[in-house]
């Protein structure tokens, strides 16, 4: 017989993703946030409340770590099924997913977990021994990964959080992790030189870059407990974004009259203060990452989308290594998109995805190795 189970009454159900403690209902913010549970039963469905003002959330679900389900969500609350019609000994593990990013310019769009109706039992969800951090833009976010290589539109049905780097590179592992990213975005300014779309003013809030007082009311303002959840590796994939800036034209703040730009000089090279300002940037956020997460080992990563960068966030990582003495800290290059590898919007890929989560398995399993840490093949 179904029974139904509010969130907060199942301690057996696992919750990924930044979030707050509040569980009636649990709010969804960031890419691949959601629940897991193990359970036997026959059939299992999910009580979801939806908002939004402009895009629609996307959510997918796996059984059993098979992805079996995609779909648009629309307002209201309501019901969605999950599995139906399985053994009901079994014990199935589900997975249910957040595709969309949180929307830093929606302050109504969010997704809400009330409660589960099952006719089976709940049972605990194992531990994981890895713990990974995902932090970047569009690329982490799954931008491009739905949708056929000439489609430019910006909608939520080409993002995918199941087949992005981040979440290949968690399989492989066997690792828990967790996703902070927003498309457009970097570590001094968003790809029009707007200095408001800097992630790394957001990193110690549990969501503070979604506006408006209902984020305010969900606690998205609020600070991070970072002691919750401590990652063993953080992967930021920043740069590509302020890259774009040098190529746009000035951005002006309408409350400050401010004009902002990133420049070139005539020869094509960036100019020597902006691009200096840019490096500090990534060693200052480098340093916001160590306090928050003493014993993590920081990897920047780059490169899935152009190397324009390169040398400039390779000379930040290395003067922050020496300045700091922190040697949990390194510098990886990713494999560059090509028209083999091209997804939706000319971004990368899932083939590139495929390779960028390669080449960080083997990145990570060379240092867990070092250190004598667990790692499953």
């Amino acid at each position: 017989m179904l029974k139904e189970y509010l969130v907060k009454d199942i301690p057996k159900l696992k919750i990924h993703g930044r979030t707050t403690t509040c569980r009636e209902p649990l709010t969804l913010f960031w890419t691949a946030s959601g629940f897991e549970c193990n359970v036997s039963g026959t059939e299992l469905s999910v009580e979801v409340e939806v908002s939004y003002d402009t895009f629609e959330p996307w959510i997918s679900y796996t059984v059993n770590g098979d992805w079996v389900g995609r779909q648009m969500l629309v307002k209201g609350r309501y019901w969605i099924p999950l599995f139906r019609g399985m053994s009901p000994d079994k014990i199935k593990n589900v997975r249910f997913y957040k595709d969309l990013q949180a929307m830093s310019d929606d302050g109504n769009s969010y997704i809400h977990i009330h409660a589960l109706r099952l006719d089976g039992t709940f049972y605990p969800v194992e531990e994981k021994k890895l713990k990974l951090e995902f932090i970047g833009d569009s690329i982490t976010s799954g931008e491009g990964l739905f949708g056929a290589r000439e489609e430019e539109d910006w909608i939520p049905m080409f993002f995918s959080s199941l087949r992005d780097y981040a979440c290949l590179t968690a399989k492989k592992l066997d690792a828990e992790y967790r996703v902070f990213s927003q498309s457009g975005w970097g570590v001094l300014s968003a790809w029009d030189n707007n200095v408001n779309g800097a992630l790394p003013k957001h990193y110690r809030e549990i969501c503070s870059l979604q506006p408006g007082e209902k984020n305010e009311r969900l606690g998205g303002n609020a600070a991070h407990d970072f002691t919750s959840w401590q990652p063993d590796y953080v992967i930021v994939n920043l740069g590509t974004n302020d890259a774009s800036a040098f190529e746009q034209p000035e951005w002006i703040d309408e409350k400050t009259g401010r004009h902002y730009k990133m420049h070139k000089n005539s020869d094509g090279s960036y100019l020597k203060e902006d691009i200096e300002a840019f490096q500090t940037a990534v060693k200052d956020f480098l340093g916001i990452i160590r306090a928050c997460n003493p014993k993590a080992h920081i990897i920047w990563c780059y490169g899935m989308l152009g190397l324009n960068l390169q040398m400039s966030i390779c000379r930040a990582v290395f003067e922050y290594i020496d300045e700091t003495e922190d040697r949990a800290v390194s510098y990886l290059q990713l494999p560059n998109m090509n028209e083999s590898t091209v997804g939706s919007r000319s971004h990368p890929g899932y083939l590139c995805h495929m390779q960028a989560a390669e080449v960080l398995c083997q990145y990570i399993g060379d240092l867990i190795a070092k250190k004598g840490r667990f790692y499953s093949d």
